[in-house]
């Protein structure tokens, strides 16, 4: 059940893990781009995404290189893409940072896709639930994988009052594109 303690409309928070990304020499971490794995990967998340009914109004995306292409390709499987924000602090952020800049983010958004990296990721999903249905708090400790998605929702007048334990997470979804 999700907790009604705040008052508002119903949000939700999609969390997005860059798809994989590659490890060639000589590459800063920040410029790393994804894999070829991780290039048929985020097209299945932005098709899970929007088979999910999980379009967000706002995306919100790490400024690394593997993030960028992850928005990219998964925001390219839908008929118009949300205005995404590329933002620094989601480079290498922990939970404080990441809920910062969700924090930020103004009212008049419904659904908002966060799309960074672990272990921060992770580590905010499960701060953020407190509750999931089925198993998905498990999965998402068990392991959260590349384009992983999970979904978290919550009621509040803003984002600014979203808080550790009171969103529910209600959905937990790891798309893989097809080998060719």
């Amino acid at each position: 059940m999700i907790s009604r303690a705040g008052s508002g409309p119903l949000r939700r928070l999609v969390v997005l893990r860059h798809a994989k990304s590659a490890w060639p020499p000589d590459v800063a971490d920040h410029e790393r781009p994804l894999a070829p794995r991780g290039r048929r990967d985020a097209p299945a998340a932005g098709r899970a995404l929007a088979e999910s009914d999980c379009l967000p109004d706002l995306a919100l995306c790490s400024t690394a290189v593997r993030a960028r292409q992850t928005w990219q390709l998964a925001s390219a499987q839908w008929g118009t893409p949300p205005p995404v924000r590329h933002d620094p602090r989601l480079y290498a952020a922990d939970v404080p940072d990441l809920l910062a800049a969700v924090q930020a983010v103004a009212p008049e958004i419904r659904t908002l896709l966060l799309v960074g990296h672990n272990p921060g990721l992770e580590e905010l999903v499960l701060g953020l639930a407190g509750d999931g249905l089925g198993d998905t708090l498990d999965r998402v400790r068990t392991k959260f994988p590349t384009s992983a998605i999970a979904v978290l929702a919550w009621y509040g007048s803003g984002w600014d009052a979203l808080r550790p334990g009171v969103a529910l997470l209600t959905d937990v979804l790891v798309p893989r594109g097809k080998k060719k």
